[in-house]
């Protein structure tokens, strides 16, 4: 093998760190070194010297530990066996890295299984040469960006699926809305993989997380897609689902033409239609649903708006004569008192939040759980029955539920006073739990 005169390396920039492919080194040898390198000799394991930038002769003036390894029986010009590295210390700003499995996460807000994928880039510096190739490198010949990508894609793959996991479940956000925190979930992440680079001498500049998302062919994620997007279209056109199921349901008792009151539905269909659409076809459409005493239909409350069978003569939510009035009235929209959306008199929870909704006997605006009087029109709202734990209006003196006595009298004065008081409004006393008061 000939003696190499002049060692240099003038390859790829995406290269980080290339051995020079002949041993058989001379001490006259020309080491040239170009601005952002670093060339690392090697004998046997062990490192002789590093050089920076710049044209260097190889002999034992610039390399003194040649004298104890290299035997120069020749007058200093004995050939030699030795590994030179040249490692790239320029900034690398465009390393790729993605997901190459989606990840299976259940969706916090709408409870869908969904597969999120991801994908980004990062910079980086080889900043100590020699932990770099001694540590890592090894006996490659060829070290360049798709060989770190794959020795770090364990280490990055692991800490972005920890990062994004955490911020789906304590945040509780949608993967729909999930880009809208990228700029921290990249923060995080060069922050838990910093450390990790640092033990092989390379110094990380940037971590970017270009986008989060789901496949496009993901059915999860069609079906979400499918359903905000007829939830907003029902919020732009003024009803429900609710109202919207219920129309659907009238249309197709008036198609029916079995029965005589299928034609008086459709009659009431065709009246309802000349009204508008949007929000006042849903109200008209219950209104007729109330009135219409159809067999095997549910009878709907004018006042509470409590589904009841259709042979009811009371109301079983509030009492009221189902008879004597004359059919349901419109349904009225209460605004939830956790998230602000409108939703129907007529339902247990809020069907944007899942708030249990606690109305007010009187005008039937939703409260807070520990709410004592309306935040609508100040009415003392219901509270638990001291015997048996049922909710009781301050209007009564017996519950309803157990039969038992609500109001209590005050101690000091002998005044009467109701369920959920304080103070007595007669002398001011403050009242106790159970027969203090």
């Amino acid at each position: 093998m000939a003696i190499i005169d002049v060692i240099k390396y003038d390859g790829s920039p995406d290269v980080f760190a290339w051995k020079f492919p002949n041993q058989e080194l001379a001490t006259w040898s020309q080491l040239i070194v170009n601005e952002s390198q670093e060339a690392i000799l090697f004998k046997g394991g062990q490192v002789l010297d590093s050089f920076t930038a710049g044209r260097y002769t190889l002999s034992t003036a610039n390399i003194p530990i040649l004298n104890h390894i290299v035997n120069l029986p020749f007058g200093g010009d004995s050939p030699f066996t030795a590994e030179v590295w040249y490692v790239n210390k320029v900034h690398s700003l465009n390393v790729k890295w993605g997901t190459r499995t989606p990840l299976q996460l259940q969706d916090p807000k709408y409870q869908l299984f969904v597969k999120v994928r991801s994908f980004g880039q990062f910079g980086i510096q080889i900043e100590d040469a020699r932990k770099f190739v001694g540590k890592l490198v090894g006996t490659l010949p060829v070290f360049n960006q798709e060989t770190l990508s794959e020795y770090f894609r364990g280490v990055l793959m692991m800490n972005i699926h920890q990062l994004i996991s955490s911020y789906f479940v304590h945040r509780k956000i949608s993967i729909l809305e999930i880009n809208a925190y990228i700029s921290d979930i990249s923060k995080h992440i060069q922050e838990l993989v910093a450390p990790v680079f640092e033990e092989y001498g390379i110094r990380l500049l940037n971590f970017y997380v270009d986008s989060v998302n789901t496949p496009e062919d993901d059915p999860a994620t069609l079906r979400l897609r499918e359903a905000l997007a007829k939830r907003a279209e029902m919020n732009i056109i003024g009803f429900t689902y609710q109202q919207e199921r219920t129309f659907d349901t009238l249309g197709q008792v008036a198609k029916n033409d079995s029965s005589v009151k299928s034609d008086l539905m459709g009659a009431g269909m065709g009246l309802g239609m000349g009204y508008g659409v949007g929000g006042a076809v849903g109200g008209v459409m219950t209104q007729l649903a109330g009135e219409l005493r159809v067999d095997g239909q549910d009878m709907v409350c004018p006042k509470c708006h409590r589904s009841n069978q259709h042979d009811a003569s009371f109301c079983t939510g509030c009492g009221t004569s189902l008879a004597a009035s004359g059919g349901a009235e419109k349904p009225i929209l209460v605004k939830c008192s956790a998230c602000g959306e409108q939703m129907p008199r007529t339902t247990k929870f809020c069907p944007n939040c899942g708030d249990p909704y606690h109305p007010c006997p009187e005008c039937g605006a939703d409260n807070p759980p520990d709410q004592g009087a309306c935040i609508e029109c100040g009415q003392a709202l219901p509270v638990p029955c001291r015997h048996c734990g049922k909710p009781v209006t301050s209007k009564v003196k017996f519950c309803p539920h157990c039969g038992e006595e609500t109001a209590l009298t005050c101690k000091e004065c002998g005044s009467e006073v109701r369920p959920g008081q304080k103070f007595c409004v007669e002398c001011g006393n403050k009242l106790v739990q159970e027969g203090s008061s």
